[in-house]
């Protein structure tokens, strides 16, 4: 995958990530969150770093980018929509047992919800990137590249 499509889709999906995961975990899902903390107390920020979260986002979607840069298969709309709900899900299981096993930060049903929630924004950040990505050209050393890989 070529740089600049590789910039374009971290960007997007970076944008796209971050708007939907506001929307799931800040607004439809808010009450699920706050009634299924763990015994913790205080380390909830008062007001989010924003910086901070779009930067999580746009590392979240240039890891979906590899992933779909290294596939082997031809890009589509449904690979995005794939590969954005297998990186979430993976991402957060990850983070949030592992965290569930380190801390008291969230209960045992929260744990588990939470990465099945990042199937779903994942998901829908896969879906745009594959979107915007095959509607884009693809570079000519690309393409030269993709042929001698296929040889």
């Amino acid at each position: 995958m070529d740089a600049k499509r590789f910039l374009t889709g971290t960007i997007v999906g970076g944008i796209v990530l971050y708007v939907v995961g506001y929307l799931i975990f800040n607004v439809a899902f808010a009450s699920f969150y706050a009634a299924n903390v763990g015994s913790a107390t205080g380390v909830d920020r008062s007001s989010e770093l924003t910086w901070a979260v779009v930067l999580g986002n746009l590392a979240y979607a240039a890891l979906v980018m590899v992933v779909l840069g290294n596939r082997g298969e031809s890009l589509s709309i449904g690979a995005g929509i794939k590969v954005g709900a297998i990186v979430g899900f993976l991402i957060w299981a990850t983070a949030d047992f592992t965290i569930y096993g380190l801390t008291n930060i969230a209960n045992l049903t929260r744990t588990i919800v939470d990465p099945l929630l990042e199937i779903v924004h994942g998901g829908i950040g896969g879906l745009i990137i594959g979107i915007v990505l095959t509607r884009m050209p693809v570079a000519r050393a690309s393409r030269s590249a993709l042929s001698a890989s296929a040889r």
